[in-house]
């Protein structure tokens, strides 16, 4: 029959919990994790890297899923310390959330040809545009600075007037 899961639960807190050595004549107490080289804290950290792992490709499997739901839309499922959203790239600085505009490799650095046929409000929409994107999305000062070199420097490749 075996032993019943509530009392293994109770071992496990003990043995983590009640961590003791010794270390040039003084005794510590481990109060984070499980002695090293443990039989039991081996299989502890297996059962966890199992649990962890078989959540990991569950969440895979959902992704691969949904990306069959259509197919104009693909989901990526990615661990990292920046996140693209929509135009928006979300970065992680230190536990620090920063935001700075994201340029589409294939779409960039194109805009409307500024020697095209285009009433001239349609122009001065795309300089505002670009400029009220920078703001918004520009968590700092210098990425609002990096943003609008690379407006400049875009609109400058368009054959702008503006700039």
């Amino acid at each position: 029959k075996g032993i019943p899961s509530e009392t293994i639960r109770l071992l496990a807190s003990i043995v983590l919990k009640e961590n003791v050595f010794v270390y040039g004549k003084k005794i510590y107490q481990q109060v984070l994790g499980g002695a090293m080289g443990s039989l039991f804290t081996l299989t502890l950290a297996n059962i966890f890297m199992w649990k962890w792992h078989k959540e990991l490709v569950r969440r895979q499997d959902m992704t691969e899923n949904a990306n069959t739901w259509h197919p104009n839309i693909k989901l990526e499922y990615k661990i990292g310390k920046s996140l693209l959203f929509l135009d928006v790239l979300l970065t992680n600085i230190n536990g620090a959330l920063s935001t700075s505009a994201y340029h589409k490799p294939a779409a960039e650095p194109y805009v409307v040809p500024f020697i095209s046929d285009h009433p001239r409000h349609v122009f001065e929409n795309i300089v505002q545009t670009s400029l009220r994107r920078a703001i918004k999305y520009s968590l700092t000062f210098q990425s609002f600075n990096d943003e609008r070199r690379y407006i400049k420097s875009t609109f400058l490749y368009n054959g702008s007037v503006y700039c």
